[in-house]
């Protein structure tokens, strides 16, 4: 008995040394903790959803997920071949061109209109405090923060870690002007050596003024926070971008609701609306879209294009790897919906936004 509790002691002494290292952040405190607490979103500790918003559904549970994800898995949750790819000089792109790269996953570069836009950048090779578990996929790495140019702004919706990743994160500094966030996650990038006068950090229904003709609102999503076990102690966000001559939607992680609905009354039309479309599950519906809901929110939000993002890099459900984007071309087909799908890497035309090939079927299933 003795040396079984003796072992549970440094198992638990384990964990907590382990957890105190700089990737976890820091928990808001001071200044910055009292603006959160009296913040209309923040209740009895805790950022809330509008409305409630379940991790699970009634008939799931930790027990019944835990051995999906053992024994329950498709084998093809991850692609049988490297990923194919194309690589866009960023460090000599023009100014005066407005382009779109998508890096795979959530995490994708704009510049429109002069400016240098990052979004929830993730270069590390995994969305994990673990770098060998939830590892990207193979032939997703073909860039990496040396391959940016400097950033004017970078967006951040929420801190988990296949959103905000602290290796990207450290080796990003010097390169980025201004960093746009929620409330909360901004303790998380002081502790990491950002000044305070480099960080926006706002709640939700918010107006920020940046320069040239560039406004953003921040917006609600349906979603959660957290990179400990303590959640909801940050707040999560969509953004509404408004360039000198373009409408963007930058949507962040969020189960479907009526937010999409009524931003789309309030700002919309959108020339673009990027969405996620990946990791979701029947078990847990109220924190992530199904494809066909990713479809109808860009419907809701009244998008020109919609841009379908969390998938193509990492495997954090049970569905297959090209599951989410084939769901997604077959609804947007049903319901005449204009969807853009680019390679990893692909240069696309913001003034265009053309559909290109499909290109993940050419990705042979099967296994060797």
């Amino acid at each position: 008995m003795i040396v079984t509790l003796i072992l549970i002691a440094l198992v638990i002494c384990g964990i907590w040394l382990f957890m105190k290292q700089p990737q976890f952040g820091k928990l808001p405190s001071g200044e910055r903790l009292n603006r959160i607490i009296s913040s209309p979103n923040y209740k009895d500790g805790e950022f809330r959803n509008r409305h409630l918003t379940p991790q699970l559904t009634g008939d799931a549970n930790m027990f019944t997920i835990t051995r999906k994800f053992f024994f329950g898995k498709s084998k093809l949750t991850k692609p049988p071949r490297p990923l194919p790819s194309k690589k866009t000089d960023l460090l000599n792109l023009p100014r005066e061109k407005n382009i779109l790269v998508w890096f795979g996953h959530s995490s994708y570069f704009i510049q429109v209109d002069g400016k240098r836009i990052l979004v929830d950048p993730v270069f590390s090779g995994a969305a994990s405090p673990l770098s060998f578990t939830t590892k990207s996929f193979p032939g997703t790495d073909v860039y990496t923060t040396d391959d940016l140019p400097e950033i004017d702004y970078l967006f951040l919706s929420h801190d988990h870690w296949d959103h905000l990743d602290y290796e990207t994160i450290i080796k990003l500094k010097g390169k980025v002007r201004q960093l746009i966030t929620g409330l909360g996650t901004a303790a998380h990038l002081e502790y990491w050596g950002y000044t305070k006068d480099m960080i926006i950090e706002k709640d939700w229904d918010e107006e920020i003024i940046l320069d040239d003709g560039f406004l953003v609102w921040t917006k609600t999503a349906r979603h959660f926070s957290g990179r400990t076990f303590r959640r909801n102690k940050a707040s999560w966000l969509s953004f509404v971008l408004q360039t000198p001559t373009m409408k963007l939607y930058l949507g962040g992680d969020s189960g479907f609701d009526t937010h999409f609905a009524e931003i789309g009354s309030q700002y919309g039309p959108f020339d673009l609306a990027i969405l996620e479309c990946g990791q979701y599950n029947a078990y847990w519906k109220y924190i992530h879209m199904m494809p066909e809901e990713t479809v109808q929110a860009g419907i809701d939000l009244k998008a020109k294009n919609i841009m379908p993002v969390h998938w193509g890099k990492f495997s954090l459900s049970l569905h297959d790897w090209d599951e989410p984007i084939k769901r997604a071309t077959a609804e947007a087909e049903k319901k005449n919906a204009s969807l853009i799908y680019p390679m990893i890497g692909e240069e696309i035309d913001l003034r265009v936004l053309a559909t290109g090939a499909k290109w993940w079927e050419g990705v042979v299933r099967g296994w060797d």
